[in-house]
């Protein structure tokens, strides 16, 4: 069977790159685009990474926008054209150049080993400029095509990192009921989709930590196709949520090892686990939620590397069956010295944030706040708009 969608891949592939050259000829395609992603590493160390797409043609989100066009924008980040086989060259601040070709599904990545460091940008983050050299016929080499890709590089005195799931954890996707997701999933934007109650706030608590530097690193693992990155890397934004890498999964089908659960499962330990590899000296919180697997992989984690987990909270979806896995890992890991608290929401999990050292206990409050602010906020932009009308704040 897997020798047969192997092929089955190889044909979808070849048929996707022949339609995309045979538009290019004809001057259909959009202009090249490079797509730096966040990325994160060490002072010995970089992880650059990105893709060459021809530009989806998607502007920037705002609140005006109609689920028709959100619903357009969605198809347009799936219905990519990747370019693969492109020249690019990546140029850190030590003078150095690093040649590399995108790959077929107009990927790249490096491993750098810089012998200096450019100035950060905005403090933890260091730019490294990436362009393009060469097109692959027939698409044309637009003249200085150049983006900067953004590395975290956390500094010595971070208390800790914190890696943190997306849907359903910072993002109320409704991931465990299929009609609701695909509603959220496919007909809002960065503006329109809801944070989870009081998680920005909690974050950036989490962020500033008890030494008041606001250096401690965040990282989002995600089984979320890389074809989302743009909007929720302006959901963040957006909603003034710690920027951080964002760890997404490619969802070219040769790439699937396994299906659902297990890929799931796969892909965010491995991506973990890198991340207590590159930084062997930080201890660090993990945040997810009971819809998937995320208690597993968490226990497994702990097993893997023991002393390294503060603490463990897990957004309960309100699935009793899923809640019951939870607390059996939970009752596990007591064993292991690692608190994971099931959490209804973020206020649970900031108060034993403070009574563990994590967040300043004056912290809570303005979590409390915010909670409450967003419990207020209209469920969707309609709603919005309708209280508008109501109170005449808009014609």
């Amino acid at each position: 069977m897997s020798s047969l969608l192997d092929k089955l891949n190889n044909w979808a592939e070849q048929a996707d790159d022949l339609v995309t050259r045979t538009r290019s000829r004809l001057g259909l395609l959009q202009p090249l685009q490079l797509v730096p992603y966040r990325s994160y590493g060490t002072p010995e160390r970089l992880y650059v990474k990105g893709r060459l797409l021809t530009d989806k043609g998607i502007g920037e989100p705002s609140e005006g926008d109609s689920r028709w066009q959100n619903l357009v924008n969605m198809y347009r980040r799936f219905e990519s054209n990747e370019i693969a086989g492109a020249q690019l060259l990546v140029s850190p601040a030590d003078g150095t150049e690093h040649p590399t070709i995108t790959d077929e599904e107009g990927y790249y990545s490096l491993n750098l080993e810089p012998k200096s460091l450019p100035a950060p940008i905005n403090f933890m983050w260091y730019p490294v400029p990436v362009t393009l050299v060469q097109a692959p016929s027939p698409f044309p080499t637009p003249p200085n095509l150049q983006v900067q890709s953004l590395v975290m590089i956390p500094p010595a005195d971070a208390e800790y990192g914190i890696i943190s799931d997306l849907d359903d954890t910072v993002i109320e996707t409704s991931a465990t009921h299929i009609v609701r997701m695909a509603r959220t999933v496919l007909l809002r934007n960065a503006h329109s989709r809801l944070p989870f109650k009081g998680v920005a706030e909690f974050y950036r608590a989490l962020q500033l930590g008890r030494n008041g530097k606001r250096n401690n690193p965040f990282f989002y693992v995600s089984s979320s196709p890389w074809n989302l990155y743009d909007l929720l890397e302006d959901f963040l934004e957006l909603n003034h949520i710690p920027p951080g890498p964002i760890l997404l999964r490619d969802m070219a089908l040769k790439r699937k090892q396994a299906k659902d659960a297990s890929e799931h499962h796969a892909h965010k330990l491995t991506e973990i686990e890198n991340l207590l590899l590159t930084y062997p000296r930080l201890p660090f919180v993990l945040i997810g939620d009971s819809g998937q697997e995320d208690a597993n992989i968490y226990r497994e984690i702990v097993r893997r590397f023991p002393g390294r987990i503060l603490s463990i909270y897990i957004r309960d979806v309100l699935r009793p069956e899923r809640a019951a896995l939870v607390e059996k890992v939970s009752e596990e890991l007591r064993g292991d010295k690692v608190d994971m608290l099931l959490v209804q929401d973020t206020v649970q999990a900031a108060e034993h944030a403070a009574r563990n050292g994590l967040i300043f206990t004056e912290a809570i409050t303005a979590i409390e706040e915010e909670k409450h602010k967003d419990e207020t906020a209209p469920e969707n932009p309609e709603e919005a708009e309708g209280a508008a009308r109501e109170t005449g704040v808009v014609s």
